[in-house]
């Protein structure tokens, strides 16, 4: 193996981590999901910016149709993550990085109808698969269950990802992956700041501390080193050690937070992580976005 594509995997690898420590936030910091998104996209929104301006790349786009695009985009992700961390707070770590990982099942179905590719008999074959492993996560069918709250939260979360994958599809051959970011996550704080007023959260010295770290280390910098390994991993490679977050999630959950999951849920989390990794061993496409 060549010293680049060591270091490629090693950069990758060390950002899954990053991003799989990431639904600790939503137990460990006592704010809303929303307000903890907020944050998140601040800090990383200013990190970016203070970046690119270092690298003097540009900042502009190409086309004033982008901008209403990187603006809708925006809004999407700040969906994304704000119900991804209300799927943690009201289950568990892993309910809510398991449940957000079936986000390939809304891309199978949405893509076809989008771009007009064809639906294979294996997507529908793993997309089957995942609902299979949801169901065994979810005991019962309650709106009143918190681990079913925890999955209902999750399945938006991985909806909203499954749009904004594809909204970045426009971007993904002409645009920087960090400029994109940048736009994006730009947009998700304006979105959100208006929830500053609505909820009036306390938020304490210590709890700015540890959003500017979410928002920086494990948002900025982890997608930066996601993004620069793809110049010498293989998308599929990436793809493939993307389906390590839940399990990077659920064991610092159970280092950090003594959550253990139960049986069904470990049974569950396998049956979605095998059907991501079959869903990963297809041709290699141009890859455009890092994990959630």
């Amino acid at each position: 193996m060549k010293e680049s594509q060591r270091k490629g995997l090693i950069s990758v690898h060390v950002a899954v981590a990053l991003f799989g420590f990431v639904g600790l936030f939503a137990k460990l910091v006592d704010l809303p999901a929303v307000i903890i998104v907020l944050g998140r996209v601040f800090f990383s929104s200013i990190f970016l910016w203070i970046f690119l301006r270092f690298k003097k790349q540009k900042i502009r786009l190409e086309e004033k149709s982008d901008y209403l695009w990187m603006v809708g985009a925006g809004a999407v992700l700040a969906i994304h993550w704000s119900s991804y961390m209300q799927s943690i707070q009201s289950s568990t770590v892993a309910v809510g990085t398991l449940t957000v990982s079936t986000f390939p099942v809304f891309v199978i179905f949405l893509e076809p109808y989008l771009f007009h590719e064809k639906l294979k008999k294996s997507d529908v074959f793993c997309t089957l698969m995942m609902l299979v492993g949801v169901f065994f996560i979810v005991p019962a069918f309650q709106m009143d269950n918190q681990i079913t709250q925890g999955v209902l939260w999750g399945l938006l979360s991985a909806f909203t990802y499954a749009i904004l994958s594809l909204m970045n599809r426009r971007f993904s051959s002409r645009y920087p992956a960090t400029l994109v970011s940048l736009y994006e996550q730009g947009t998700a704080t304006i979105v959100l700041i208006p929830m500053m007023f609505v909820l009036n959260p306390v938020i304490t010295l210590a709890d700015a501390g540890v959003l500017m770290m979410l928002g920086i280390i494990f948002t900025a910098v982890a997608h930066s080193l996601f993004i620069s390994g793809l110049r010498t991993v293989k998308v599929r490679t990436a793809g493939i050690l993307s389906g390590l977050e839940p399990v990077y999630g659920t064991l610092s959950a159970f280092l950090f937070l003594k959550e253990v999951p139960s049986f069904r849920e470990c049974l569950g989390g396998v049956i979605i992580l095998a059907a991501v990794f079959l869903s990963t061993l297809k041709p290699e496409e141009k890859a455009s976005d890092a994990p959630a």
